[in-house]
């Protein structure tokens, strides 16, 4: 099993370029399910979940090849409509595989996708949408067996407990494409990669109207064909490297974003006090000192704090001479890593879905573990600026996200070396 280890303290200076987006391309590569023809896909990053996703569709009989960043899939030689556990364990994304097989093939088999360490994450909504739809449902022996003759339109509230689910905004686009009818959803979640597949979708021959709003309007048609489209750049590794640059970066740019989808990311740096510019693709920055602003964080739906760099924006804030609150509303229990970051020296006190950290300026480097993909990454930008050798163990979590990010880091200064 690999390790990172990373030399601190450093300093991040040059230019990265940011990949395409991890959760873009999934909903994307399986909604090629619906193709008549051949689909080409570019900037598809190179991590974990695309090479499960893409293992799961040639189970299906979607031939799909990655190369050089680009997935190219021939048209659907469709030979099953069962998702297996074995692929489905890997990747909570698989599930968005239902509403296209179900809407083209009149029934699908997903193995339920199980817990996961950040919390409970049911797909009771992804369900809910179905069974609107006209689906018949079945839960049995940890799979989701689904079935029509065909699904017909409807008005559809996706609402949830913790906001509007991307994932089940997902399936129902999908699933509606080719419905009868037209398909209203409300309380649709609004999120960048939502619009992208919707995107992609209308290239396809889809009739979408309102992606990107909390009401999506999808008119059925009969077929979709093949289609070209580039995923969008990943906000959440942006938005890691210029927290990173925040932390102990100098004359750092980032390059292939798109600065409007981190809103509130930059909404958090204006109040504590980060310069930075931006531009129409990219951003540059520096460390300019301490920032001795208060700056709490609320986690919430887009365009509100992501929940994906709830653990990034942490490690920033265990650095600086302030104390800060972050409360988590989307998964209350994704504070896994704030164990760890304590072990290096930060000051957090976890109550319930609230965090309370108080922030010093040095870490010393220790031994950590990795519990989950974007704790992986706060504990990296810890490594960067703590004192001394950091050791992260379990970084597999990592590779499910993040783009050759130990080659990029290092490509900016970083002493991180990555091994078995």
């Amino acid at each position: 099993m690999d390790k990172i280890i990373i030399e601190g303290p450093n300093i991040l200076s040059g230019q990265i370029n940011i990949s395409g987006a991890k959760n873009s391309a999934l909903p994307i590569l399986a909604s090629t399910i619906l193709a008549n023809g051949t689909c080409q896909l570019k900037q598809v990053p190179k991590v974990q979940d695309i090479s499960t996703m893409i293992a799961m569709l040639a189970h299906m009989g979607v031939n799909a090849k990655l190369e050089n960043n680009i997935v190219t899939t021939n048209e659907n030689n469709q030979k099953g409509t069962t998702a297996p556990y074995e692929i489905v364990r890997k990747m909570r994304g698989s599930v968005c595989a239902l509403g296209p097989l179900l809407t083209r093939y009149g029934e699908a088999h997903i193995s339920l996708p199980g817990g996961c360490v950040i919390g409970t994450r049911p797909i009771d909504l992804h369900l809910k949408g179905l069974k609107a739809l006209g689906a018949s449902i079945q839960i049995e022996h940890g799979y989701v067996h689904a079935s029509c003759k065909k699904l017909k339109g409807c008005r559809i509230f996706l609402g949830g407990n913790f906001g509007s689910s991307v994932l089940a905004t997902d399936n129902i686009m999908m699933a509606a494409t080719l419905a009868e009818g037209t398909t209203i959803i409300s309380g649709a979640a609004c999120e960048p990669e939502v619009v992208d597949l919707a995107n992609f979708l209308i290239k396809m021959g889809a009739k979408i109207t309102g992606a990107g709003s909390h009401n999506i309007t999808i008119e059925g048609v009969s077929k979709l064909t093949g289609a070209t489209h580039t995923i969008i750049p990943d906000r959440i590794e942006a938005g890691t490297f210029l927290i990173a640059g925040a932390m102990c970066g100098q004359n750092l740019t980032i390059n292939n974003m798109i600065p409007e989808h981190l809103d509130a990311l930059f909404d958090a740096f204006d109040r504590l006090g980060i310069k930075y510019k931006r531009h129409q693709s990219k951003v540059e920055l520096s460390y300019s000192g301490d920032y001795t602003s208060a700056c709490d964080i609320t986690t919430l739906p887009y365009p509100g704090f992501a929940t994906d760099l709830q653990a990034q924006i942490m490690t920033l804030l265990a650095v600086q001479p302030i104390t800060s609150v972050i409360t988590e509303k989307i998964f209350p229990d994704r504070f896994m890593h704030a164990a760890e970051l304590d072990r290096m020296g930060a000051k957090i006190n976890i109550d319930g879905g609230t965090a309370i950290i108080t922030g010093q300026s040095n870490l010393s480097g220790a031994e950590v573990m990795a519990s989950d993909l974007r704790a992986s990454a706060a504990l990296i930008l810890a490594g960067l600026v703590a004192k001394g050798t950091t050791t992260i163990n379990r970084v597999y979590h990592l590779d499910r996200g993040y783009e050759n990010m130990v080659g990029k880091l290092a490509s900016l200064g970083a002493k991180i070396t990555r091994k078995s």
